[in-house]
């Protein structure tokens, strides 16, 4: 019998260093628990409880009855742009081109796609400490340098302009924000972004602007970037269908970028996705009709009611909760009266509670060991008998 030719597998330096989803490890955990029979609340992962709508798979499967099932164009259906450019206006007062409008395969692709296109090795790309996971793993991937500064609830756990120029320095190609942002829930005000914008524009810097959950706000009027009609031209906007929308597993989300980006954005999705998913096209396409956006502005609803009975029940139980959500579906909370390992707390929680939650390791640095994150997508009562196993949990 002859022997295998010997093989040493090797692994790029980029890719071995891209770190994992810390709160995929909590949900394979809380999923495991669950086939042995324990019941298990979930407040971990960042995903709508909630199905998407009927109309999205009746409109999904209608496009598949009449064979429209192949390649769309790279930027996507027309209709569902030209649909979005009404949205923006219906719903932001905002004037957007269809033109500037790009579909991609969920907005993770998108913010890809925009950082491949104005990114060189080595620039420097500045965002918060907190803030969502793959943006630093794109960044790495791009071998780009990672600015990330550390922010707390004295700036409501964003980026603001005292804060770039405080930390300015050269080689610095795009900053990146998000409003609401994960994993806090916090807004950064139209004007503050504005003047970020212009700021940066004399730096002749990009700013990018993941909105991914607007629609999904409190107490106030939903907002983009993007109805100040006097913005700069280095202005680019990340959404999704995912969150506001509901429709995570359709992976579909879409990028507004400035005319002078649309060619190479174009090239680059010709080139690494071809298209986006033809049937997730034609379901995005009937959820912006006005019934469709009536019954998720419902869901919106719901969601603002989980968000007071959690942050009640958190008060009550004489949790320090030092930021109040105004957006999306998080909760960010100091636990540094209880613990200084996020990771083992909540592995702890998980175990002797069955309620799933996500640690602060998973969002940065900063404060990380002493913070975790509650999503609160799961329904009101849920959420109350979660707060009472934390409280009894934390007494031990």
């Amino acid at each position: 019998m002859t022997q295998k030719t010997p093989f040493t597998p090797h692994i790029s330096k980029v890719a071995s260093a891209i770190q994992p989803f810390h709160v995929m490890k909590i949900l394979a955990e809380a999923k495991a628990l669950e086939t042995q029979g324990q019941e298990i609340i979930h407040m971990e992962i960042g995903e709508p409880d909630f199905s998407s709508l009927p109309c999205i798979h009746q409109a999904a499967n209608q496009a598949v009855e009449k064979g429209l099932t192949h390649y769309t164009p790279t930027m996507g259906l027309p209709a569902l742009r030209k649909k979005l450019a009404q949205f923006y206006q219906s719903f932001y007062q905002a004037e957007v081109s269809p033109n500037h409008i790009m579909i991609t395969p969920g907005s993770s692709t998108a913010l890809q796609l925009v950082l491949t296109a104005i990114l060189n090795p080595g620039d420097k790309v500045i965002l918060a400490d907190p803030a969502y996971p793959c943006n630093r793993q794109f960044v790495n991937l791009l071998y780009a340098e990672l600015l990330a500064i550390p922010v707390s609830q004295e700036t409501q756990y964003q980026l603001n302009l005292e804060l770039l120029k405080q930390n300015w320095q050269d080689g610095i190609k795009a900053v990146m924000v998000a409003s609401p942002s994960n994993p806090t829930g916090t807004v950064i005000e139209q004007t503050e972004l504005v003047a970020m914008a212009e700021f940066l524009a004399e730096k002749n810097v990009y700013l990018i602007v993941d909105e991914i959950y607007q629609g999904l706000v409190y107490d106030r009027p939903a907002e983009s970037i993007l109805a100040n009609q006097k913005l700069p031209d280095n202005v680019i906007v990340i959404n999704s269908f995912s969150k506001f929308f509901g429709m995570t597993g359709w992976r579909l989300g879409w990028t507004v970028a400035p005319k002078h980006l649309i060619p190479i954005l174009d090239r680059l999705g010709q080139n690494l996705f071809l298209a986006a998913p033809t049937p997730s096209q034609y379901g995005a396409l009937r959820i912006l009709e006005k019934d469709a956006l009536d019954a998720l502005e419902q869901r919106r609803q719901i969601f603002a009611t989980r968000r007071k009975v959690l942050m009640h029940a958190m008060n009550d139980a004489g949790f320090k909760i030092t930021t109040v959500p105004q957006g999306a579906f998080y909760l960010y909370w100091d636990i540094s009266d209880f613990s200084h390992d996020s990771q083992q707390f909540c592995s702890q929680l998980l175990n002797e509670t069955g309620v799933a939650i996500t640690p602060g390791l998973d969002f940065g640095n900063f404060n990380a060991n002493t913070h975790v994150r509650l999503a609160y997508t799961c329904d009101a009562e849920k959420l109350k008998k979660a707060v009472k196993l934390i409280e009894i949990f934390v007494a031990k």
